[in-house]
């Protein structure tokens, strides 16, 4: 009995395949770690320790399915800009490996598959989700008309945050705003490193960021986004009474601030784009500072 597809066929369909996992950005989980952990951090403060599993589950695979929707929108609307960018022209649209109908299809798909994750959460997390889906489609067409795309950005990886929140417990507290803050500062922080080994390609074709706008004090910005940072998670720990091992964790994170910044010293392409690659160990730091307050802290019971 014959094969239903050929050898040749059969290759060309997992190539392609592989294509769209590549558009996804499946090869890179950079940015679903850095999603997520802010994520994390909500869920488990507002389960005080102990979240929803089906919570966990949801809002996980919700974290791998937003972000890939996020990179294949970006790339479908950066596919006239990213063929002339030394770090971005081998992306699918921009090498033809994938036509831009290809990737509009895969993002209305990943997109369905949001909804049908955000159908699972109750009513204030599900409103809470009509404004996530905004900042997503948002993001790619605001960096070519303000200086401060990096913002929206972090609006947009840190609404998880309240989200978690009001699917945890029906409300937002003041402690979620307060978390949401810090990975609005985060976001802002890494995707500028992130910018500035692409500076001299966007100001060459218009494209606007942080990098940009911040120039030559840069470096000074970052460090005083970095304060501000740890700042607000140490106001997170009061307001959520967490103690020792979480502030432990916070003074890891500013250690690893401090190491990213010496990283990007010399502002070359490569160190800048080491430390943005390593914040993923800020957002691992706190969630395992967070993870041990409550194993060595547990809530007391109710009565």
């Amino acid at each position: 009995m014959k094969a239903i597809l050929s050898p040749q066929l059969r290759r060309n369909v997992i190539t392609q395949v592989r294509n769209y996992a590549k558009l996804m950005r499946v090869d890179k989980p950079i940015g679903f770690w850095l999603l997520l952990w802010p994520t994390l951090w909500a869920l488990w403060l507002a389960g005080d320790g102990h979240p929803d599993q089906g919570l966990f589950a949801v809002f996980t695979i919700g974290v791998f399915v937003m972000r890939s929707a996020g990179c294949v929108l970006n790339d479908y609307v950066d596919r006239k800009i990213d063929p002339y960018v030394e770090r971005t022209r081998s992306r699918p649209i921009a090498s033809g490996a994938v036509t831009p109908g290809e990737a509009l299809v895969l993002f209305v798909a990943l997109a369905l598959i949001a909804v049908g994750l955000a159908t699972m959460l109750n009513e204030p997390a599900r409103m809470l989700a009509i404004v996530a889906a905004a900042l997503t489609i948002a993001y790619p067409f605001i960096k070519r008309w303000v200086s401060i795309p990096q913002f929206v950005l972090g609006a947009a990886f840190g609404w998880a945050v309240p989200m978690a929140f009001a699917a945890q417990t029906g409300e937002t507290p003041q402690l979620a705003w307060l978390m949401f803050g810090a990975a609005v500062i985060w976001a802002v922080i890494y995707d500028t490193f992130y910018a500035m080994v692409d500076r001299e390609d966007d100001k060459k074709i218009g494209v606007k960021s942080t990098a940009i706008l911040f120039g030559e004090v840069d470096l000074f910005v970052i460090a005083g986004l970095q304060v501000l940072m740890l700042t607000t998670l140490v106001f997170v720990g009061l307001r959520a009474e967490l103690g020792f091992w979480y502030y432990l964790s916070v003074a890891v994170a500013g250690g690893l601030m401090a190491y990213h910044l010496w990283l990007a010293r010399d502002r070359q392409p490569a160190g800048c784009f080491a430390a943005f690659q390593q914040n993923h160990y800020i957002g691992l730091a706190v969630f395992v500072g967070i993870i041990l307050h409550y194993s060595f802290n547990p809530p007391a019971p109710l009565q």
